[in-house]
This record gives structure tokens, C-alpha cells and sequence, in this order.
């Protein structure tokens, strides 16, 4: 009789995540993982045949995990611009306030662009989310066709800038952030049909 798992497969994945994050691919041996999951390097040969395999589920587990994230997040925040940022606030504590994490993210991304497959979820999730973001401004007088990757592309960007100083918390940065770039893609109520005309 085979023997049951003890570690489910989301378990493993998970475990071979954080060895990606600490140092890329090269730390992601069935030695590490058994270490980590309690599970033998056998066992995990067994289940996943080639580190190559194994890297690939790692990966695509990843993407999984972020865009259950996205859809749990757009679900629950206001169709509104403060939940447009709110959604990429919320996408962005995984972070925490850690120059170090957001560093070891950009490893995981190192090797998504280099496999097509995962190029196509990314291109995905960016689909994705821009929706998400285009419906937060649904009803929002003079918002512009393509706020939502204009919005989710100036995010990837301020959490680069924010990583260069990190002497604010990601949180305030981001919300000063987007919410000057909301400010300006946005004709304020006051300015319309020139009633805000200067004196």
C-alpha cells in the first residue's frame, strides 16, 4: 500500500516557495524542501520527479496564491477610487514594511519571465487586475478610459521607489502615492464645467 501523505501538495509548494524567496532556484534542492516540509527528499522525488518539476509548481503555485488574493481583495473593497487603493495596498502587504521581502519577491519574478508559461499568467493576472481597478471607477465622473493600468502600473513602480528610502511605512507611501496620481487623472467635482474658473 502506498504510504499517505502527510504534506499536502500546497504544503510542499509552499515550503519550496520560501527557499526561492531566501535565494532564488539555487537554494531550491529536495533536500531543502524535506528539511523545511518534514517530508524525505525520496518521498518528495517520488511525488515530484525533477527539480525543474518541482520549481515550476513552486512557481505556478505562486501565481495561485496571488491571484486568490486579487479576486478575494476586489471582492471585498469599495467600487470606488479609495478602493482602488485599497485593493493595491491590500496586494502589497505581503511585504510588510521589509526592504528585504520586497527584494526577495523580484527573485521569484527573475524566474517567471524566464518561462513562457509564466509570462502568461502574469499577463493574466494584469488583466486581472486592471478590471478590478477599471471597476473601482465605474461610477466616478471623468475618470479616463485605462485608469486601471495606469493605476497598476504607477503601484510596480512606487513600490520600486518606496524600496530606495523605505523611511516611510509602504502603507502611507502607497496611499500618498496613488492617491496624488488618482488626483491627477480625476477632474475634482469643483473644477467642472469651470466652476472653480480662477479670479
Amino acid at each position: 500500500m502506498p504510504r499517505p501523505k502527510t504534506r499536502t501538495d500546497e504544503q510542499v509548494l509552499d515550503a519550496a516557495l520560501e527557499l526561492v524567496h531566501v535565494g532564488g532556484v539555487e537554494r531550491l534542492t529536495f533536500a531543502a524542501v524535506a528539511e523545511r516540509c518534514g517530508l524525505s527528499a525520496a518521498t518528495l522525488v517520488q511525488r515530484f520527479g525533477t527539480k525543474a518539476t518541482l520549481t515550476h509548481r513552486a512557481l505556478w503555485h505562486a501565481w495561485d496564491r496571488l491571484d486568490a488574493s486579487t479576486a478575494e481583495l476586489a471582492a471585498a473593497v469599495p467600487r470606488t477610487p479609495d478602493g482602488a487603493v485599497e485593493l493595491l495596498i491590500g496586494l502589497s502587504r505581503q511585504y510588510g514594511d521589509d526592504v528585504a521581502t520586497y527584494r526577495s519577491g523580484l527573485l521569484v519574478l527573475h524566474e517567471d519571465l524566464g518561462d513562457a508559461s509564466l509570462r502568461a499568467r502574469g499577463r493574466a493576472w494584469e488583466q486581472a487586475l486592471t478590471a478590478a481597478l477599471e471597476g473601482c471607477f465605474a461610477s466616478t465622473r471623468g475618470a479616463p478610459a485605462g485608469i486601471g493600468h495606469v493605476l497598476a502600473s504607477h503601484w510596480q513602480g512606487a513600490l520600486t521607489w518606496w524600496a530606495f528610502d523605505a523611511s516611510s511605512s509602504l502603507g502611507d507611501y502607497l496611499t500618498g502615492s496613488l492617491g496624488a496620481l488618482i488626483a491627477m487623472l480625476v477632474p475634482s467635482p469643483r473644477r467642472d464645467d469651470g466652476a472653480d474658473a480662477t479670479v
